[in-house]
Order: structure tokens, then C-alpha cells, then sequence
């Protein structure tokens, strides 16, 4: 064999290597994402169960996205010390808990603690894995996330589906989270197992010093004003998105008139258009990412106002297609390029702020959509999203013309 033959042999083997810390570190987050995806269409279930307003069906998830944004950044700062694999498993195995006492949910008040500590535990992985996966596959960021988030939102075609299937078949629905937590488990160990050594960090934390980092250092970032603006982009977004995700079921049935099972329909479809993201991560890799963020976010805008505007499912599911494509797009090429613009030696920690923060904002959007569907119309509500996006858009058209 020749030595060119033995090379290529050998890159090949690396990357073959190498699919298993996407494949593993994809599955955990397809988990968390399921875990999120399964309880908005079982709000109409709750709000029978537990006899609970909207209102409070919207703090119930806004409990799980306070818990999801207060682990980013010590979940961040601690993988740059411990190293990712330790966070990433024990937030697998602190979702399962919460998963495993959702099962049990006697009472309201029980549930909303269980989906608090789901918050918690699956907020242990996000940031970390970006981390991960840009130094596992440095050339090929963007793609490497953007599957990382298709595998994830994957989770919001087949978490509504099966909660149609269990109500269809009147299975108690607390089972869908006994299968959570036993497969957050299940994945937190292959990832524990598989995953140590692969890249510098995934262990032992940063080789080059990163255990000196003061607080202020994960602060330097943000005084570019560039980089400040960008973060303000991404906390709109954020906000646009959770908003739209709690309540797109019951917008689209209450406030479009949609039959539920026409919404429920639409809403997998929202999601089954993610597929686009490791395409939207692919050619951000090639040209660069704020263009393409731009355009993703300005077809965001108009798929929302068109489903402000619209009637009839055609129309609505084409105004959803093209949220879905913008906003799922959208995602990759964001992680990429703060992960382009942020020192590897606060990587974790920096973007665990950015996330915070952005989190914080996007977890007060289910109970704002909420309470303004309650007080005035879910037109209204959504209206405001509509809002945050157009601003969101416009910072990014101005920062892409600009650089």
C-alpha cells in the first residue's frame, strides 16, 4: 500500500472515529429536545387534568426554559475546566430524574417541578456540545451543528406524533417520559463511554490555562460592538422562537380555527423542515454566516405576518413552512459564528453568558404569548413576535451589509 494510500486510509478512519461523538452527542440532544417538544401538545391534557389557565400552562414551560438558562454558563465555564464529557453526562442523568418524576406527576405543583429539573439537566448539554463539536470538527463546524440541531428537531415531528398516538389510544400519557428518562440514561452512558479523548478539552478541560480564567475574562467579548449586536440578534430570536413553539398548536386551532388535528399536523411540519440545517451550516462553512442570516431571518418575517394574515391550511402550512425554514436555519449558522468569533479558551464560558441571557429573555416568551392571548387575541400575541423578529432581521441585514 502506498503511502498516499495509507493517509487517506487513515483520515478516513479518523472521521469514521469521529461519527460517534456526533451520533451520541446528536441523541442526547434529540432527547432534550423531546422532552420539551412532547409537553405543548399535552397542554390542551393538562389544562383538563390539573384544571389550570393558560396563563399558567405557559409558566409550566417557562419554568423548564428558566432551568434550561441558568445551566449555560456554568455549564460552560465548568466543561472548560472538567472538560465536556463529565457536564454532558451528568445532565443526562439529571434530565432522567426529572423525567422519571414527571411519570409520576400526581398534582400540578409536582409537575411543574419535574419539568423544572428536566430544565436543568438537559441545559447541561447545548452549550457544551457546540464547544464539542467545533473542536472535534474544526473544518466543519457548521455542518457538524447543523445535524447536531436537525437530529434534535426531529424530536418536535416525532414528540407530537406520539403523543397523538398515546391520546388516540387512551395509554396514560406520563409514559412518554418514563421512555425519556430510560433513554437519557441509556445515551448518557454510550456518550460517557465513547466519547472521552476524542478531541483536547473533552476530559481534562483546557491544556493552555483555562483554569486561570477570571469572570471578567468571559466578559471581553462583548465590548466589539459587532459582537454585542449579534447577541442582541440572537436573544429576538430566541424570544420569537420559544413564543412561537409554546403556543403554534393552540394559535393555530384557537386563533386560526384550524381542527385540532390539522394544527398538530402543521406543527410536526414546522419542524420536519429543520432538515435544512445542516445545509444552511454546510454553505455558512463555505461563504460565511451573516448573509445567510439575514435572508433566514427575513423569510422568518414574512412566514410569520403571512400567518397573521392568511386563512386556510394551505396558505397557513405554507406561512409554517417558511417559518420553519427560516428559524431552524437560522440556528446552526448562529452557534458557528460566535463559535468563529469567540477565544477557545473562553469558548464555554463566553457563549454560556450569550446563552443565558438569550435563554432568560426566550424563557419570559410562553408566558408573554400566554398572558396576551389571555387579556387580547392570539393575533395580538403573536404579533409581538413578529416584532422581535423584524428587529432581529434588520440587525442582521445591517451587520451583513457592514462587515
Amino acid at each position: 500500500m502506498s503511502a498516499l494510500s495509507t493517509l487517506r486510509l487513515a483520515t478516513l478512519r479518523e472521521r469514521l472515529g469521529h461519527l460517534d461523538v456526533l451520533a451520541l452527542t446528536a441523541g442526547l440532544w434529540f432527547l432534550a429536545k423531546f422532552l420539551r417538544y412532547v409537553l405543548p401538545p399535552l397542554f390542551p391534557t393538562f389544562r383538563d387534568v390539573y384544571a389550570v389557565s393558560n396563563t399558567q400552562l405557559g409558566l409550566v414551560f417557562t419554568g423548564l426554559l428558566v432551568g434550561y438558562a441558568a445551566m449555560q454558563f456554568p455549564s460552560g465555564a465548568l466543561a472548560d475546566r472538567v472538560g465536556t464529557v463529565t457536564v454532558i453526562t451528568g445532565g443526562a442523568v439529571v434530565a432522567a430524574a426529572g423525567a422519571g418524576l414527571l411519570f409520576l406527576a400526581p398534582e400540578f405543583g409536582v409537575l411543574v417541578g419535574a419539568v423544572v429539573l428536566i430544565g436543568v439537566g438537559t441545559g447541561a448539554h447545548k452549550t457544551v456540545a457546540i464547544t464539542l463539536l467545533s473542536m472535534v470538527y474544526t473544518d466543519r463546524t457548521g455542518g457538524a451543528l447543523g445535524v447536531m440541531d436537525t437530529v434534535g428537531e426531529s424530536a418536535g415531528v416525532i414528540g407530537p406524533a406520539l403523543v397523538a398516538v398515546v391520546l388516540a389510544a387512551a395509554v396514560d400519557w406520563r409514559l412518554l417520559f418514563l421512555i425519556g428518562a430510560v433513554g437519557a440514561l441509556a445515551l448518557g452512558a454510550a456518550f460517557r463511554r465513547r466519547v472521552p479523548g476524542r478531541a483536547p478539552g473533552t476530559t481534562d478541560g483546557r491544556a493552555d490555562g483555562a483554569d486561570d480564567t477570571g469572570a471578567a475574562d468571559y466578559l471581553v467579548a462583548f465590548r466589539a460592538p459587532r459582537f454585542a449586536a449579534f447577541s442582541v440578534l440572537a436573544v429576538l430570536t430566541a424570544f420569537t422562537i420559544n413564543g412561537l413553539v409554546s403556543f403554534l398548536p393552540l394559535y393555530l386551532s384557537d386563533g386560526a380555527g384550524l381542527p385540532t388535528e390539522t394544527a398538530s399536523l402543521l406543527f410536526s411540519l414546522f419542524f420536519a423542515v429543520s432538515a435544512v440545517q445542516p445545509f444552511t451550516g454546510g454553505v455558512a462553512d463555505r461563504v460565511g454566516p451573516l448573509r445567510i442570516i439575514a435572508a433566514l431571518l427575513t423569510l422568518a418575517l414574512a412566514g410569520l405576518v403571512a400567518l397573521l394574515l392568511t386563512t386556510g391550511t394551505l396558505a397557513l402550512g405554507v406561512a409554517v413552512l417558511g417559518l420553519g425554514v427560516g428559524l431552524h436555519g437560522f440556528r446552526p449558522v448562529r452557534d458557528s459564528y460566535f463559535m468563529s468569533v469567540i477565544p477557545d479558551d473562553v469558548a464555554g464560558g463566553t457563549l454560556g453568558i450569550v446563552r443565558t441571557v438569550m435563554l432568560a429573555a426566550a424563557a419570559a416568551a410562553p408566558a408573554t404569548v400566554g398572558y396576551l392571548s389571555d387579556v387580547a387575541t392570539f393575533q395580538v400575541a403573536f404579533g409581538a413576535l413578529g416584532v422581535a423578529v423584524a428587529v432581529a432581521a434588520a440587525v442582521a441585514v445591517v451587520l451583513g451589509v457592514t462587515g
